[in-house]
């Protein structure tokens, strides 16, 4: 099987601790992967990692074939690996559509009809509409982004990162913070993406893992314990040890 995303060896040490341990795996063009662990595991160095604001202390990463370990995140984000909220450039004052075109526009390079209003420019608007749709927010798309709710500006950082058809999205934490109904929605928009994007999904909320990931691997103390179906992490009897006191998997 050919895959996207190719992880070999990855380590991160920050004075006596590894952060990240030797850490391997892949990736298949459309599979959804979820890296869960208790507090502390690694995740977040693992994300930074992939996505070019952490760099690795040994290992390679690649990507779409290619090594992509020392490239700098934007241009990670040219050769399409999209790191999803994390996005930093949103204007509260303008609408959800002006917002996801003026993300197209950046991650096209140019100024496009620098004298005319970018909503009469449909190589914008276009793209944009069918994002906030995949995003879930067509029925917002004229607000502005201060009328948006929790939930909905998570929606709105997916839509920026969708507008340009990357080949892989790193989900960092997409339900933080939200509450019970927002996760669903949530955890409903992705299954509709499954298999027109690969993910690299990482999440505390094991209903939400447990419903959506292909397969699973377990971080702790910056170390791979295992790596299966949803399933095979379920019966894993080392997995429920790691995880005792901290979280509970779903049965």
């Amino acid at each position: 099987m050919s895959h996207i995303l190719e992880i070999s060896q990855l380590a991160k040490r920050y004075g006596g601790l590894l952060a990240t341990d030797h850490v391997s795996l892949t990736l298949a063009p459309g599979e959804l992967h979820a890296i869960i662990g208790p507090n502390g595991a690694g995740k977040t160095t693992l994300i930074g990692q992939l996505g070019g604001e952490v760099a690795p202390d040994s290992g390679s990463i690649r990507f779409d074939g290619k090594d992509i370990t020392s490239l700098a995140p934007a241009q990670r984000a040219l050769r399409g690996l999209a790191r999803s909220y994390q996005i930093t450039s949103v204007f509260p004052e303008l609408s959800v559509l002006e917002n996801v075109a003026l993300a197209m526009q950046a991650h096209c390079g140019h100024s496009f009809g620098f004298w005319t209003p970018m909503l009469r420019q449909p190589e914008l608007v276009e793209p944009a509409l069918h994002a906030i749709g995949q995003a879930g927010l067509a029925h917002r798309a004229r607000a502005p982004v201060s009328d948006l709710a929790h939930g909905e500006r998570r929606q709105l950082e997916l839509a920026m990162v969708l507008v340009a058809e990357p080949k892989l999205l790193l989900l960092d934490e997409p339900m933080a913070g939200m509450s019970h109904q927002e996760s669903g929605k949530v955890v409903e928009l992705l299954q509709g993406l499954k298999g027109r994007y690969a993910m690299l999904l990482v999440e505390h909320d094991m209903d939400a893992v447990f419903a959506l990931a292909d397969r699973i691997s377990v971080l702790v103390y910056g170390r791979i314990i295992a790596s299966g179906t949803p399933q095979e992490i379920r019966a894993n009897e080392e997995v429920r040890t790691a995880y005792l006191g901290d979280e509970v998997l779903p049965v």
